[in-house]
């Protein structure tokens, strides 16, 4: 019977297989380096994008913040404007409102009573004088309620005759100046001006 060596073919067979397995391995590697390689670029690349968009952003958000600032610039001017012409227009209003208070405080002021100081804070009006009794300091009184102008009449001080030693009363009294109504005043009081000289004894 004939023997056969399969020493060498075995040993071949194997040296072959494992060449086969580092092929097969070092191609894997080779891929897993590529497909490593692929996935860094593109994060790269998307980094690089994402930094784009950021200082296009960063940009966008300086022309905002300067606009913000132009914008707050003349909202401020704005109120600054409306400012003034809301002063310029109560003085305006205040220049005929002046001179209907003196008009009235002369058609109010009942005989035997003088007026010696005058003084307005806002709307209101405070007064200081002299008169030859308190009832004549009511007639004064009873005429600013009846006035078109001024109304609301307050007694703040009143001293008689007696406690000044002058023979006159000391009064103050503060009352409010408003503009009419003069389809309402003209109706509910026709008798203003007949009434606004009222003196008592």
């Amino acid at each position: 019977m004939a023997r056969i060596n399969l020493l060498p073919w075995r040993e071949a067979q194997r040296r072959h297989r494992q060449r086969g397995f580092l092929l097969a391995t070092g191609a894997a590697l080779v891929a897993v380096l590529l497909v490593g390689l692929g996935v860094r670029v593109q994060l790269e690349r998307m980094i690089a994008a994402q930094q784009s968009r950021n200082q296009l952003l960063e940009q966008e958000i300086a022309q905002l913040s300067q606009r913000i600032q132009v914008i707050e610039r003349l909202a401020a001017r704005k109120r600054d404007l409306l400012a003034r012409m809301a002063v310029i227009q109560r003085l305006q209003a205040s220049r005929p409102m002046v001179v209907h208070l003196f008009d009235e405080l002369v058609t109010t002021l009942p005989d035997g009573v003088f007026l010696t100081a005058v003084s307005q804070r806002d709307d209101r009006v405070e007064v200081e004088g002299r008169a030859r009794s308190n009832a004549r300091v009511s007639a004064f009184m009873r005429n600013i309620d009846a006035s078109r102008w001024i109304a609301g009449a307050k007694l703040l001080v009143i001293e008689t005759e007696d406690q000044t030693g002058t023979g006159l009363s000391h009064f103050r009294l503060s009352f409010k100046q408003q503009p009419p109504d003069h389809d309402a005043t003209q109706a509910e009081r026709p008798g203003l001006r007949t009434s606004a000289r009222t003196t008592a004894g």
